[in-house]
């Protein structure tokens, strides 16, 4: 007997419930952000707080991973979970140990850390004198990291101010007394000037210089000092 146009043909094959369910499986939304992550995951090689990729790539896979295993019927995609889980991983400990080697490598020999912290009075104290916390450290070998304060010469530059963040620096603000070291490096061509964190090692000396020199003076300084 014919058939009609849109008639299905009387002997054609049902298919299976299994071939259904395989042909509407989803792939999660969740498992396709941890598979994003786990790719983006190398970037905790380059900076302490970039570890929250893979952090959360592998949080997410497990997410994922237990959502598949749930609803098998509905979800796919547990080998890219699984992928997922182990790359991020992987990059988590590789940058974790690079992060850790770069970091004791970069202090020389003989040298202590500075950072800013150490440099503030404490509060109630005048806000432009040296705390003892810094005039410990003063004649001391030490390794301070900080931004370049912008001037008007680009190029060659063998004195500047290193301060505290770049919303000071790079934003037309002046720093407070506290937040700014005069650097005076030991090599006499100098350096270009940057906008990125700057790590200084040299001389640490607490002494005053009068407010009319530096857009407000300095109490902090970096002698023969060197770019790590």
């Amino acid at each position: 007997m014919a058939t009609g146009l849109f008639d299905a043909p009387r002997n054609a094959p049902e298919p299976s419930p299994t071939e259904t369910d395989e042909r509407y499986r989803a792939l999660g939304g969740t498992t396709i952000a941890a598979l994003v992550l786990a790719l983006l995951s190398p970037l905790a090689f380059f900076d302490w707080w970039l570890v929250v990729v893979p952090v959360l790539g592998m949080m997410l896979g497990l997410v994922a991973w237990r959502d598949i295993a749930a609803r098998p019927d509905v979800l796919t995609g547990r080998p890219l979970a699984i992928a997922a889980i182990v790359i991020s991983a992987l990059a988590l400990v590789g940058g974790l140990v690079h992060l850790t080697l770069a970091y004791n490598a970069e202090l020389p020999a003989g040298f202590v850390r500075l950072d800013y912290a150490t440099l503030q009075p404490l509060r109630g104290d005048p806000q432009n004198v040296a705390p003892d916390t810094a005039t410990a450290l003063d004649g001391r070998d030490v390794l301070l990291k900080g931004y370049m304060y912008p001037g008007k010469q680009q190029r060659g530059i063998v004195q500047f101010l290193l301060v505290r963040d770049q919303g000071d620096c790079c934003f037309g603000g002046n720093p407070k007394i506290t937040d700014r070291v005069l650097v005076t490096l030991a090599e006499p061509k100098g350096i270009d000037f940057s906008p990125r964190l700057t790590k200084i090692a040299g001389r640490f000396a607490v002494r005053p210089t009068g407010a009319d020199v530096l857009d407000g003076g300095v109490l902090y300084h970096i002698e023969n000092a060197i770019v790590r």
